[in-house]
């Protein structure tokens, strides 16, 4: 069940993908989840390339294991960060927000595998024509930049029309909803949340609090009337923002009102201000624990769960 076209590709002894999330997916982060068998990512966000490059080097360091780094497509820094990536030879480039086709060329030629992240079958099927190795199929049910289809019925779909591996996205916080994942087709699956309340994640604890805290209803989506959803835990700038959509002619308004908040909350701790971007997941989420036990753990429970099926 562990062992799946994703984990002889990427080398990796767990098909499990830990999300490329800014601010948070730092070097530590990506070199415990390798480490415990699993595909590390630095996440760049708007990142210069230097800045990303140093945390390359300092997992490296760290541990021998694959991993990977995460593209926001629409960074001002795009094509410095992927000449950089081609340089470093990275193991996987997974990229978000717009379509890496004309990079995955060059990436091959020195071994990287690209996995693009995507919110419909359109797209999943545009990113394996230009060359993708595997698609993360991201449901609404993840934190931060969401689509709209859930993952549940997103994954199979998206299995029925591209012959490259998926990796599920979007909910998945523990064996349960592997094995879930596994069913709808998926070879793997990427897990953001479940590992920001890792000890090794280096978000403030508050952020962390904020997630182990939370109840079934309390990830929300924000920003849709901008055309820019994201999904935060409940806090005063979730309220504020709700209460500026009611009205449209303040998308400028609530865009001002975002600018810098995810670092204010992952930096700084402040969590009713800032921006606690969290999937669904956060309600099955009570502790922090290493990432070897989350990982552990994930694959304990999935092993259960088979055999209670069985």
């Amino acid at each position: 069940m562990f062992n799946t076209r994703l984990t002889e590709m990427l080398n990796i002894k767990y098909p499990i993908i830990q999300g490329g999330m800014a601010w948070v997916a730092t070097a530590e982060l990506a070199a415990a989840v390798s480490e415990a068998g699993g595909l590390g990512i630095i996440g760049c966000g708007s990142a210069p390339a230097d800045i990303i490059r140093k945390e390359i080097r300092k997992v490296k360091r760290t541990t021998k294991k694959p991993f990977g780094v995460n593209v926001m497509l629409m960074s001002p820094f795009v094509d410095d960060i992927m000449e950089m990536l081609y340089e470093e030879k990275v193991n996987v480039v997974t990229t978000g927000a717009g379509n890496p086709g004309k990079y995955i060329t060059k990436l091959k030629e020195v071994g990287t595998k690209v996995i693009p992240v995507v919110p419909s079958v359109a797209l999943a099927k545009r990113m394996e024509k230009v060359g993708a190795d595997a698609i993360i199929v991201e449901g609404t049910e993840a934190g931060g930049h969401v689509g709209e289809l859930t993952t549940f019925v997103l994954v199979p779909q998206i299995v029925d029309k591209i012959d490259i591996p998926v990796i599920a996205a979007g909910g998945i916080a523990d064996g349960r909803g592997y094995i879930a994942a596994s069913s709808l087709g998926a070879e793997g699956v990427q897990i953001g949340t479940r590992f920001v309340c890792s000890e090794e994640c280096v978000v403030h604890d508050r952020y962390k609090e904020k997630i182990v805290n939370a109840k079934d209803r309390d990830a929300i989506v924000t920003g849709r009337s901008t055309g820019h959803p994201v999904r935060i835990i409940k806090n005063k700038l979730s309220k504020q923002i709700t209460l500026l959509e009611k009205d449209k002619s303040n998308k400028e308004e609530i865009e001002n009102l975002t600018v810098g908040a995810l670092k204010r909350a992952v930096i700084d701790g402040d969590i009713e201000n800032g921006s606690v971007m969290a999937g669904q997941s956060s309600g099955l989420i009570k502790d922090i624990k290493t990432c070897k036990k989350i990982i552990d753990d994930i694959i304990n429970e999935a092993n259960d769960v088979r055999k209670n099926l069985c």
